[in-house]
């Protein structure tokens, strides 16, 4: 509890019997790793807090690819799961978790009773919603426009931790750029030769972050 306060601040700005009805709802569900958090066209019963762990949303095409829409990782929410809980629709992608995930859900029909009786997790819910919701589009016009090498820098950049080291095979690059991993790895090749990478057994060591960065922006 202290922990989903603390990953959460505004849940410290609410008046105190609006959090202690939060507090007496929340619960704290657990996905390891490639446990499925939400199928295409479900339900969606909870508003979720990431507290620890990383998930990935993602459309799947009728030949089996993968196209990645966005991740949620530590301190954030997923923006379709709002959508649904304020539109009453169902979940439009699918949602894996990549690392063990530990999450803080809110029931639907208390987030309902959330945003009609607290002012600060309303204006949250709804300015979180927008930021992410205009992260959406830049995904899109990512999709649209850039190129594919563009994509895996900006993936890199995106997935490296402090060190530079993006745990990632090739082929789970490849599905987050919607491409193959001969493709994929082709490029990290050249980049290699080049010293911005350095490919290990599982994951790929960023070398020279200002060279990724240019070509992200080109």
């Amino acid at each position: 509890m202290d922990r989903w306060e603390s990953t959460f601040p505004v849940l410290r700005e609410m008046a105190a019997d609006d959090l202690s009805f939060a507090r007496a709802n929340v619960q704290f569900p657990t996905l390891e790793a490639e446990a499925i958090a939400y199928e295409f066209e479900a339900d969606c019963p909870n508003y979720l807090m990431c507290l620890d762990g990383r998930t990935r949303v993602f459309r799947r095409s009728e030949q089996g690819r993968e196209v990645l829409i966005y991740k949620v990782t530590s301190g954030g929410t997923c923006v379709l799961t709002t959508q649904c809980l304020l539109s009453g629709g169902n979940f439009p992608a699918e949602s894996v978790a990549e690392a063990r995930t530990e999450l803080a859900a809110i029931p639907a029909s208390v987030f309902s009773e959330l945003m009609g009786r607290s002012a600060p997790f309303r204006t949250f819910v709804l300015q979180d919603y927008s930021r992410l919701l205009s992260g959406m589009f830049s995904i899109v016009d990512e999709v649209s426009f850039a190129t594919l090498e563009q994509k895996l820098a900006r993936r890199l950049l995106v997935d490296a931790d402090d060190a530079g080291f993006v745990t990632k095979t090739h082929q789970q690059l490849a599905s987050d750029v919607n491409s193959v991993r001969e493709v994929v790895s082709r490029h990290l090749g050249e980049w290699e030769r080049a010293g911005w990478v350095a490919n290990h057994r599982g994951r790929v060591e960023i070398r020279n972050r200002k060279a990724l960065a240019s070509l992200k922006m080109a």
